[in-house]
């Protein structure tokens, strides 16, 4: 029974591993792309010149910009100013910019943000789910008596001391 488990264990553990490969890769370069979102890391600026409801109050333009936390800095007659643009109250005008991420890279970010409200949700349970199977299928590729199996458990011990060590340095 064990060596037929272990067999269909290797079985899954390849063929799985070939199909997620491409997921890995675009989960592992927008990971990474991730580490750098409080810099300007391959980010562009883009203007906008919005006209929206004049005489709008500070607690009502960050929902009429679509501008999450935004902060009047100081108001001088009816110009706002914010970081990175200003609000005209009386004629509505409204000039600001932000970085964004390139198109693509944007998107391949928001796999790694997805909540339960997001189709990508399914991807993010499949491929959490294949990497636990990982996880357990590896120890099924080598009998416990040898020597690589052994060594594997002292690489493995390793990987969680570093992980717990990098949890708790921050």
């Amino acid at each position: 029974m064990k060596n037929n488990t272990s067999k269909w264990m290797r079985i899954i553990h390849r063929y799985l591993g070939f199909f997620l490969a491409g997921i890995m890769a675009v989960y592992a370069l927008s990971g990474v792309i991730l580490i750098f979102r409080d810099t300007d890391f391959l980010k562009r600026e883009i203007q906008y010149e919005k006209t929206v409801a004049p005489q709008l109050k500070k607690e009502e333009l960050g929902k009429a910009l679509s501008i999450r936390r935004l902060k009047v800095e100081k108001q001088e007659g009816d110009i706002m100013y914010f970081r990175n643009g200003t609000y005209n109250a009386s004629t509505g005008e409204a000039k600001y910019s932000s970085k964004k991420l390139p198109f693509f890279i944007d998107k391949m970010t928001h796999m790694h943000k997805a909540t339960s409200k997001s189709p990508l949700y399914f991807l993010n349970i499949f491929f959490g789910v294949s990497l636990l199977f990982f996880v357990v299928s590896t120890f099924f590729m080598f009998t416990p008596k040898t020597k690589i199996f052994k060594k594997g458990l002292y690489y493995t011990a390793g990987g969680i001391v570093l992980t717990i060590i990098v949890l708790f340095y921050e």
